[in-house]
């Protein structure tokens, strides 16, 4: 492996950049802080599309694309799987598992935003935790709703939704905290499958609180696809040999 490509966040992603020398690139969308204590190039921002992402893999001289972004990020994984192959290079991905129900859990599955807003309509307080997509839909929260909206940063509100800027790892008791001091009465989430985040379902299981979960994308075909960080780091160090 002469020189990696490394798409992703801060969480797998960043162990992995970690581990990275500098002739590798680290690549992240720019949300979010960035790691300014990397050994390999770091780059913020997007492509362009699939046909941008593999004219940079050309000029870069980029032999091997490794996919870590978010199981949400359908689109950025679909260029990038795209450009991969435009590029006639492999593309490998680190894809974490979803989380799966326990005894106990009330969750019920939706498809987009429509059918959410459908789900919903028997709540009074719900916690969102799908980062800012809501913040699009704040003048539409009904007249019998608040919402505590949980993002990386802190946004703007309105009278009927305040919006906490809050970074995982999260700690179990300061969720049951969260859920008690707000009343909620419902959590709405992505099924990304981080330990960094399952607290919450934790506590909506102890308390009995509805979960939404919104339904993952489906992801592109690669060359080589990985369950956890362990693997994809074994990988990448027999590649380097």
């Amino acid at each position: 492996m002469k020189r990696l490509l490394l798409l992703g966040g801060v969480t797998e992603a960043l162990a992995i950049a970690r581990t990275l020398g500098p002739q590798h690139i680290y690549s992240l969308a720019g949300v979010g802080r960035v790691p300014t204590d990397l050994t390999c190039q770091v780059r913020v921002g997007g492509y362009g599309g699939a046909e941008g992402l593999a004219q940079f893999i050309r000029d870069e001289g980029i032999d091997l694309l490794l996919d870590a972004t978010h199981p949400y990020a359908a689109q950025i994984s679909q260029n990038a799987a795209t450009a991969a192959h435009l590029s006639g290079i492999a593309c490998w991905a680190l894809r974490r598992p979803a989380w799966q129900p326990q005894p106990g859990d009330d969750w019920r599955e939706v498809s987009d935003w429509a059918e959410l807003i459908q789900a919903l309509k028997p709540f009074r307080r719900p916690l969102f935790t799908l980062g800012r997509e809501p913040l699009q839909h704040l003048d539409e929260i009904p007249a019998g709703q608040f919402w505590t909206l949980r993002a990386l940063d802190v946004y703007p509100g309105n009278e009927r939704c305040e919006v906490i800027g809050a970074r995982g790892p999260f700690q179990i008791d300061d969720e049951r905290e969260l859920f008690e001091r707000r009343q909620i009465d419902v959590l709405i989430s992505k099924n990304s499958g981080s330990t960094a985040t399952e607290p919450k379902l934790e506590v909506a299981r102890e308390r009995g609180v509805p979960v939404l979960v919104l339904k993952r994308p489906v992801l592109p075909g690669v060359e080589r696809e990985f369950l956890t960080l362990e693997e994809t780091l074994d990988a990448l160090a027999a590649c380097a040999q």
